[in-house]
Parts: structure tokens; C-alpha cells; sequence
């Protein structure tokens, strides 16, 4: 049953038939032509992404609460695309013994700020979300959260790092709300094989917030009569985890011991033997996950290579340990990141693995009888195409007018190539087999001299300027990416290196430092830069 709306400039009829003229007060329900109604609505709202089942979750509560005794009224505000159709649903509970004879409740129609019972978000964003608008209050709300995020398009088109941090969210949600239940409830919807909408209904039950037992919450599920044996499944896995999670803390434990080594595997076992031999523990799942991306991106000698470059840094680390252990980690992890840059063999290699396929079939939930259609959107330009070509040639390409005018028709306009065609796959396929003859191509050879120069200035910093050291192995950051983008970093990261001499020269050199690579990623106009290397 579903409570009687009332409009602005609009009478509500009551069950008599005669005109009654009420307000819901903020985030509650009043009661046609009654005053002083002791009891309230409960309200509850429900951030979700599409395909989450958000509208399935807010449909259990309503018919929840309207089997046992609550009218309840649910609406829905549809959010922005960039975040996958993001909605805000919103409920309100009220109990029908509260009500007078002939009489319906009026209930608001969108959350307010500091009247929510009940929060519920779908994803850690969302969580965010609720808080920035105020849904989440200390002294009242219970907030259900899942953990596991999904990328919002901000985060993702950032030129540096633009990822907002986890466990600021986390502390967000535990100091803003009464009780905070977060869990990673998409792994338990995975593990279950359900929507992650039934694990979260499940998490709510056992938060005993709203006035129904287990029994009651389950029974909605089998009145849905669709997916009831996996939505319990996941309803109960959502409750244990919520219990857990509620539960006192145990007794403090011991810490526990450093992380090993992770496995590499046997063909890598010789070098996994040499940094345990040679580098410092602090340091060893940094260079195990080096030389697995080295090898992955050329050959085990190249994953070899990766290693013999950080060998000579070692004798130049600081005294200082912790600062010392900093700077190898970090050095190793840029120039993991940096010895595998993208070309146009990485990216044939890597849009045609069968991983990939098997990763997007998992995300569209691609089933036995229906054929996945990817199509790759590519615009090489001469630039990329002299790279790939051994290094005389690539650069005979690049300085020869005539030759260049040949080859520019062919790249003015981008491509679409579907790989998951023959004639796409094998396209990319025979790109991507190049890898062998990478280390005589242009790119290779500019890319291995730029990377002697940098770490050269590491190891010349790291025993006199330790802080100066650590910022310029971060500044690997600013060269990334592929074409355009890939120039336009490395354009960037040469005029903060310019100024390298001179900040070794000053005592906030570091501080400098790190404050032109923020500034150099913070717009791909590059004017926050000049601003920055204005001051300097």
C-alpha cells in the first residue's frame, strides 16, 4: 500500500473523500487532518549504480514493510551517466497503527540532510556521495556501505594519480555515521553468484535497524519468486558478514610477520633468488612484481636488466634506513613502470589476450549463445609508426620530407578495428609478435637512454640530497600514456628536470620539486605548470 502524496498547491484527499490539507516535515510523514502523531517514518535511502539492483533492493523494502503491518512509499532520482546511471532511491516507512481510522500518511518524496535512518550504498563512491550531502549523521544513521569501488570518470582521465583515497572514505563513513557496516559486498554477490543488492538487504537485516526479523526479510525474497535460491544465498552471506562487523573487537593480536616474497614463478626463480641474495627485504615484493611486468613486457633477460639497473643505486642509498628503503622501493616501482612503456606493440599484445576477452565476456555477463563484439578505436600517427621501425629507419622516416608526406595520408584519420574478427585479431596479432625485434626499434633505444639519464640523477642525489633523490624517481609519473599524451608528459617532465640544478642548490629543493610534478599534473594544458615554474 502506498502512502498518499501531497503536492505543493495541491489538497489530499483523505479515505472520506473530504479535502485535507497537511505537510511532511523534512525526511518524515505527517497525518491527514491529525496533529501531535507520536510515532514517525522511518526513512531510508539507497545509493546504487545501474545494473546493481538497486530498484530490486528498494521493491524488498517497500513490500517488507507493506506485509508487515508499514505503508511505505519509495521514489527514485536517476544521477549522471558517468557514474553508470548512479540513482538515489529513497523510502519512508510509517506504521499503520499509528494512523487514525480513514486516514493516510504523506511522506517526502526526497532525503533531507540529517533526517535519514537508514543509508545504503552500492559502491565506496556512492558512500562518498551520502556523506558529501549530509545523509550520514552521528547521532542517527545506520550506514551499510559496500567497499569495492568502480572508477568514476574524473578519477580516471586524471593526468597523475586522481584516485580518491579509500580509507578517507572509510574513516569518513565510520566518524559520520551511528553504526558503519562496510564490507566488500560485490566479492560476497561474485562468490554467490548473485547481485550484490541481495547481500547488502542481508547486511541491513542484521544491523536490526528496522522492526522485522530475519524470517521476514527472507520471506520477500521468495515472494519475488525470481533468483530466490541465490539471493538467499548471498542475503546470508551479507548478514554474517554485517554480524562480524558489528561484533566487539577481539583482543588485540601480535603483528604479524613481514610479507614474503610473492611467487614468480619458475621461469623467473633465478631472479627471485638474486634479489633476496642482493636487495634489501624492505624491497623484495616491489622487484618480485618488477621483474614479473619486465618479462611480461619483453623477455626474462630484460627482466634481468631491470634488476642490473637498480644495483648500482645500492651503493649510493642514504644512511638512513627507512629514508634509504623509501627510495629503493620507489626507484624499482617507476622503473618497473617505465621500462614497460606503451607502444604500438604493448598495445596490440594486450587488446589480444585471451584475458581480455574473458575479463569484458565476465563484465557484459556474456552467455554460451551470444557472440561479443569489441571494436578498438586507433589513430597511430608517423610518430608511432617511425617508433616501431628499426632505429635508422625510424628516423630516416621522421627527417625525410618526401617520406613523411607518403606516409601522413594514411594517418589522418583513426581506425576502428574489431578484434574480435578474424581479420581485426590478426591485425593487432601480427603487431603485437613484433616484441622480439622491440630492442632495435627507435623507441626502444630513446626510451633506454632516457631512462640511464634519469636514474642517473638518482644515484648522483640519493648520498648527498636523499629527498631530492625520491622526488625525482616519483617524476617518472609525468611520462606515461601513448601519442599525444606520451609527449605532452615528457615535454613536461624536461622542463621540471630543467630546474634540477638549481633546486639542489636550495634547502626545499625537494619541496620544489614535488610541487612542479603536481602542478605538471594537474592540467594536460600545462598551464598550471607555467605558473609554477614562473616562481622558481
Amino acid at each position: 500500500m502506498t502512502g498518499t502524496l501531497l503536492t505543493s498547491g495541491s489538497p489530499a484527499l483523505s479515505a472520506a473523500g473530504a479535502p485535507q490539507v497537511a505537510s511532511a516535515p523534512s525526511g518524515g510523514s505527517a497525518v491527514h487532518g491529525v496533529t501531535n502523531v507520536g510515532a514517525r517514518s522511518i526513512t531510508i535511502a539507497i545509493l546504487a549504480m545501474g545494473g546493481e539492483g538497486g530498484g530490486v533492493l528498494a521493491d524488498w523494502l517497500v513490500d517488507l514493510a507493506e506485509q508487515n503491518g508499514y505503508f511505505a512509499q519509495t521514489t527514485s532520482v536517476p544521477g549522471v551517466a558517468q557514474r553508470t546511471g548512479a540513482t538515489v532511491y529513497y523510502l519512508e516507512m510509517f506504521p499503520e497503527a499509528a494512523v487514525p481510522a480513514g486516514r493516510m500518511p504523506v511522506m517526502a518524496l526526497s532525503p533531507v540532510p540529517g533526517e535519514v535512518d537508514i543509508v545504503i550504498a552500492s559502491e565506496l563512491m556512492e558512500a562518498g556521495r551520502a556523506l558529501q550531502r549530509g545523509l550520514v549523521t552521528a547521532n542517527r544513521t545506520t550506514f551499510v556501505a559496500s567497499t569495492h569501488r568502480v572508477y568514476s570518470m574524473t578519477e580516471r582521465t586524471a593526468m597523475g594519480d586522481g584516485r580518491v583515497s579509500s580509507d578517507k572514505l572509510l574513516e569518513g563513513g565510520r566518524a559520520a555515521a551511528r553504526h558503519f557496516v562496510s564490507a566488500d559486498f560485490a566479492q560476497l554477490a561474485e562468490a554467490t553468484g548473485s547481485l550484490i543488492s541481495p547481500t547488502l538487504y542481508g547486511a541491513l537485516a542484521a544491523t536490526a535497524r528496522l522492526p522485522f526479523t530475519r524470517e521476514q526479510f527472507e520471506a520477500t525474497i521468495t515472494r519475488g519468486g525470481v533468483g530466490v535460491t541465490s539471493s538467499l544465498k548471498a542475503f546470508a552471506a551479507g548478514f554474517a558478514v554485517a554480524q562480524q562487523t558489528l561484533a566487539p573487537p577481539a583482543a588485540a593480536a601480535s603483528l604479524p610477520a613481514a610479507t614474503p616474497m610473492p611467487p614468480v614463478g619458475a621461469r623467473l626463480a633465478a631472479l627471485a633468488q638474486r634479489i633476496q641474495q642482493d636487495f634489501p627485504a624492505s624491497s623484495h615484493a616491489t622487484l618480485a612484481a618488477g621483474i614479473v611486468r619486465a618479462a611480461d613486457y619483453q623477455d626474462v633477460a630484460y627482466a634481468a636488466s631491470y634488476l642490473d639497473r637498480l644495483r648500482p643505486l645500492l651503493a649510493r642509498l642514504p644512511a638512513e634506513p627507512a629514508l634509504a628503503a623509501e627510495l629503493l622501493d620507489e626507484t624499482a616501482r617507476h622503473l618497473a613502470l617505465w621500462m614497460s612503456y606503451e607502444d604500438t606493440v604493448r598495445v596490440a599484445d594486450l587488446k589480444t589476450r585471451r584475458s581480455r576477452f574473458a575479463r569484458v565476456g565476465g563484465e557484459v555477463k556474456l552467455s554460451s549463445s551470444q557472440h561479443l563484439g569489441i571494436n578498438e578505436f586507433l589513430h597511430p600517427r608517423v610518430e608511432e609508426i617511425a617508433d616501431t621501425l628499426p632505429a635508422g629507419l625510424g628516423r630516416w622516416l621522421l627527417a625525410t620530407p618526401w617520406a613523411r608526406a607518403c606516409v601522413e595520408p594514411f594517418t589522418r584519420k583513426g581506425r576502428i578495428v574489431q578484434t574480435s574478427s578474424i581479420r581485426g585479431y590478426l591485425l593487432l596479432y601480427t603487431i603485437a609478435a613484433l616484441r622480439p625485434l622491440r630492442p632495435r626499434s627507435l623507441r626502444f633505444q630513446v626510451e633506454q637512454q632516457r631512462i640511464s639519464g634519469w636514474l642517473a640523477s638518482i644515484e648522483s642525489l640519493a648520498p648527498i640530497h636523499p629527498a631530492l633523490a625520491l622526488e625525482v624517481a616519483r617524476s617518472q609519473r609525468l611520462v606515461k600514456g601513448y601519442g599525444d599524451t606520451h609527449e605532452r608528459g615528457w615535454r613536461s617532465y624536461q622542463r621540471v628536470m630543467a630546474k634540477l640544478p638549481h633546486l639542489q642548490t636550495q634547502p626545499q629543493g625537494a619541496q620544489t620539486l614535488q610541487a612542479l610534478s603536481q602542478a605538471a599534473l594537474a592540467d594536460d594544458s600545462g598551464k598550471a605548470l607555467e605558473q609554477m615554474l614562473a616562481t622558481v
